[in-house]
């Protein structure tokens, strides 16, 4: 790591730079220069305050998306911000094994080969596995590399290497000797897109039109109780009847209360199924009357447990139907609901088919309705560490930010559901678990033994200690959800289990996790809960939740919307610090979605392009200011003398500016910090300050010694002030600061701004009235270029002006600036007069405006046709006010606004809103003729 630099030499760079800004170029240039000077390694013995945030992992199969530049956006303005504030700072990247997408990917291969998983087998298809990662697995690593990303690459993982999965393997064992990892057979979400269960988390709930049907099962015997010959049951999945083992009525229900015990003859399989009484039903819904099916619905699980009822599977984990399926055995599960429908007409028992909206689960992988499913799995019992986490949260850890998303979080760690933890993948971390086959019959089955241990030496030795030395063991198959190890990612990653590792120990528990709020049930509470059993800590000290990237109709992108924003064509057109920029600065406030504007036809972003034109103007604030820096030393900038007016504005700015970006940075107010500095860039530094110091820094050929003096305070404070800005803007914009401040300072370039220190600030430089009255100045100078654009002068063109103001502090800042007033404001001639004295002269023609307490007066006799002024204000203000009649008459007419395409009445409606600024504007320019 190259060493800080406590003082750069303040002399002007040697090389000037380029008139023109490449930011492509640029950016490659200094992205290689920080890992070639291993810049962003850090020691973990080092001196200083740690800080640490571990990335989140992107899945090895991904490309960069608007998701990931805005988190790396974030996460990099904050590690960069602390790399200056002197801390020992790691950040660390790595990527997700993902199993499902890459068993996804790699089975469409070989079915395209004309082959498949099974024929080519576990190992070979690991081996296929590792060369796909090898291949095509860093693309997502190489995209995040052009955003700059100021990450250890030296110490990149992957969940699949060799330490985490020794980490892996070595937590599987502990929570199982802990009695907290369990093997059963229970209802799972089962996927059969990707032949795996998944975990309640990985299923989204989707709206969908479906149908509520009803029918009716016989009383056995065909008797009648009551005068009832038959029960009437409704549902959206009539395929899962031929799995009913009862239906279930409420005990306070009168209609069935002489039903209960009797039984019901099931359609098409025969079988006879109990009437029983549970309080689950809600005797309001329907008929009252609910089939019970445990082996397909979470909900009669339960019911099925509570009564001891038996559990029939009728279909298979591929989706299609079973042998206890009867006459529909070998269907598909949808092909059978169509089937069994069509039957129960046939024979006379369906009663009605209702339209129905309702939630259905899908896999967020498979993209498929789930099938539930009697499945043996591995489960995590998540009660007791879910205890320790709401302790921890009662006390504050970790800090939420926004502060809301802590109840989220912790209503999820109430009442929580077992974690069934197995997926039947190959790709992945298989499960260390042997069966000893040697005890059923050399087979797999539900009711095989087995041990768990960290190797299958081990294994073998346990196996042989509790079923003697001929026994004969065999792995799972299974491996273990993604979000098992990505639970363990904060100090895995950092070497745990060893304790003594020395990144572990200075870097963990983490600093800051930085993520979307869409994954606080799946990442981080999972963390939490992990850290916590195995560290005794929570993994981070603040997790700040940001909010979504939106598109530009305010919509969340997704692949099946299709209306995603590829940031890699921004940053082509643009550069990555345009859009990293453009991304943070749109934050309104920690945990707030931004919308980002964007041209599908052009693929341009105004947005972006406007943080590219904000690039600019600093590239070319820095290239004047090396015109006008002597090439050698300027002093020392921390005893400036003989400051201006200006200096000292300035100086109080940038001091004020330094302290509340730093606020802002550290309270995560990261929108607020780049909105702050682009507004002291633009508009202080480079609108108002340069063009004040102008006239100093070029005092003449024959200077005298008091403007050469003048013009060396000029050029200190412009060094200064250019200087820090770049630092504080560092964060936000780091390729194009560092070239910038090496420019700037003629730093060697094995010193990188980036290893810098935040600046100091001299509190006795802040003027609060001397900011208020600058404040009022700059108005002032505003409000004479808009009476000469009224006027229509032309810039060459000199003219008079007046500033009349009640304000002693006011008048002596507008006589001592008057020098620079002339300059801006093209003036021959600069009056300030003390309103309770001054002659106004009104005979006199004059264009007259007000800012506050100060009036403006620009006499134009003799320079501009009054009258004809006059009389062109009166024709535009007619103009607009005729165009206001038109417009508005036109969104009046109803059969033009339902009718009309809405882009065309949209189109109308800005008209109007133009031809009312227009009016606005002629009508107030009219006032200020006097």
């Amino acid at each position: 790591m190259t060493k800080r630099s406590e003082t750069i030499s303040f002399s002007k760079g040697a090389g000037a730079l380029p008139k023109i800004y490449d930011p492509v170029g640029t950016e490659s240039r200094w992205q290689s220069a920080w890992e070639e000077a291993r810049a962003f390694h850090p020691d973990p013995t080092a001196p200083g305050e740690s800080f640490s945030v571990i990335i989140p992992p992107p899945n090895v199969t991904g490309s960069l998306h608007m998701g990931h530049a805005f988190n790396t956006a974030l996460i990099d303005t904050l590690v960069r911000f602390q790399r200056l504030k002197g801390k020992n700072v790691l950040c660390l990247p790595g990527t997700d094994h993902a199993s499902i997408a890459v068993q996804t990917i790699l089975e469409k291969r070989l079915k395209s080969e004309g082959t498949s998983l099974e024929e080519v087998g576990r190992e070979a298809f690991l081996e296929l596995a590792w060369a796909w990662k090898d291949e095509s697995g860093g693309r997502i690593v190489d995209q995040l590399r052009r955003l700059g990303f100021s990450v250890d690459w030296e110490r990149q993982r992957f969940t699949l290497d060799e330490g985490l999965s020794a980490a892996v393997t070595e937590a599987f064992v502990r929570l199982y000797d802990q009695g907290l990892i369990y093997r059963g057979e229970y209802l799972v979400n089962w996927c059969p897109a990707s032949g795996s269960a998944v975990s309640d988390l990985e299923v989204e709930m989707k709206e969908v039109d479906g149908y509520l049907w009803h029918f009716r099962y016989p009383i056995t015997g065909g008797l009648s109780v009551d005068g009832i010959t038959h029960l009437e049951v409704a549902t959206t999945r009539p395929e899962t009847m031929v799995g009913d083992v009862a239906v279930a009525v409420n005990p306070s229900d009168q209609r069935y209360q002489n039903l209960v015990g009797k039984t019901l003859t099931l359609p098409f399989v025969g079988r006879e199924i109990p009437v029983i009484a549970d309080e689950h039903v809600d005797k309001e819904f329907g008929t009252g009357c609910v089939k019970v099916t445990p082996a397909h619905d979470p909900n009669d699980f339960a019911i099925g447990k509570r009564h001891h009822l038996p559990q029939i599977t009728v279909m298979h984990k591929d989706g299609k139907m079973n042998e206890h399926a009867g006459r529909f055995v070998g269907l598909d599960r949808f092909e059978a609901r169509d089937a069994v429908v069509k039957a129960l007409e046939e024979e006379g028992l369906l009663v009605k088919i209702e339209p129905y909206r309702h939630s259905v689960p899908f896999s967020d992988r498979g993209k498929v309705p789930v099938e539930p499913l009697l499945s043996t799995q591995w489960f995590v019992r998540m009660e007791t560490m879910a205890t320790y986490c709401r302790k921890c949260i009662d006390v504050g850890s970790p800090r939420f930010v926004p502060e809301r998303w802590e109840k989220v979080y912790r209503d999820w760690l109430i009442d929580i559901r077992d974690w069934c933890v197995s997926r039947q993948l190959w790709w992945g971390h298989r499960i260390p678990a042997w069966f000893v086959v040697s005890e059923t019959d050399g087979k797999v089955t539900d009711d095989s033994p087995f041990v768990v241990a960290r190797s299958e030496d081990e294994a073998l030795e346990k196996a042989k200690n509790q079923f003697g030395s001929s026994v004969e063991i065999q792995q799972d198959q299974d491996v273990l959800d993604t979000w098992f190890s990505s639970g363990l990612w904060p100090f895995s990653t950092l070497g745990w289990p060893d304790e003594k590792n020395k990144d572990l120990t200075c870097w963990f528990p983490t600093s800051t996790l930085v993520t979307g709020f869409d994954i606080i049930f799946f990442w981080v509470a999972r963390m939490t809960m992990m850290s916590g059993a195995f560290t005794g800590q929570m993994p981070f000290s603040d997790v700040y939740i940001h909010g979504l990237v939106r598109d530009e109709q305010n919509r969340k992108m997704s692949k099946s919307a299709g209306n995603g924003i590829d940031p890699l064509l921004l940053i082509e057109r643009y550069g990555s610090d345009a859009l990293r920029f453009a991304l943070v600065r749109e934050v309104a406030g920690a945990g707030q979605d931004i919308r980002l504007d964007y041209d599908r036809k052009n693929q341009t972003s105004l947005t972006v392009e406007a943080s590219r034109n904000f690039a600019n103007k600093l590239w070319n604030a820095t290239r004047f200011a090396l015109m006008n820096l002597p090439d050698e030393e300027i002093g020392d900038l921390e005893k400036i003398e003989n400051t201006q007016l200006a200096d000292q504005w300035i100086l109080s700015r940038l001091t004020r500016v330094i302290g509340e970006t730093e606020l802002r940075f550290q309270s995560y107010g990261l929108g607020e910090a780049a909105k702050g500095l682009y507004e002291f860039a633009w508009n202080d530094f480079c609108d108002w300050y340069l063009e004040l110091i102008k006239r100093r820094l070029n005092p003449g050929e024959s200077p005298t010694e008091a403007e050469l003096n003048d013009q060396r305070t000029a050029r200190q404070v412009l060094y200064k002030v250019l200087n820090q800005l770049l630092v504080m803007l560092h964060p936000l914009m780091p390729h194009l600061t560092e070239e910038l401040w090496h420019g700037l300072t003629g730093a060697s370039k094995e010193t990188f701004l980036s290893l810098q220190f935040w600046p100091e600030t001299d509190a006795s430089n802040l003027n609060d009235e001397l900011e208020e009255t600058f404040s009022q100045l700059f108005e002032a100078i505003r409000v004479v270029r808009n009476l000469r654009a009224i006027a229509g002068l032309k810039p060459s063109q000199g003219a008079p002006v007046r500033f009349v103001t009640s304000s002693a502090e006011l008048a002596e800042t507008l006589r001592k600036s008057s020098a620079d007033i002339k300059v801006l404001t093209r003036a021959n001639s600069l009056e300030v007069l003390d309103s309770s004295t001054a002659n106004l002269q009104p005979s006199q023609k004059v264009l007259a405006g007000v800012s506050g307490e100060l009036q403006v007066l620009l006499p134009i006799e003799g320079l501009v046709d009054f009258d004809s002024l006059r009389s062109r204000l009166e024709k535009d203000l007619a103009k607009a006010e005729k165009d206001i009649l038109v417009f508005s008459s036109r969104l009046a007419n109803s059969n033009f606004s339902k009718k009309a395409p809405p882009e065309v009445v949209a189109e109308c409606r800005a008209k109007l809103e133009e031809a009312e600024t227009q009016a606005d504007l002629a009508s107030k320019r009219l006032s200020d003729l006097i």
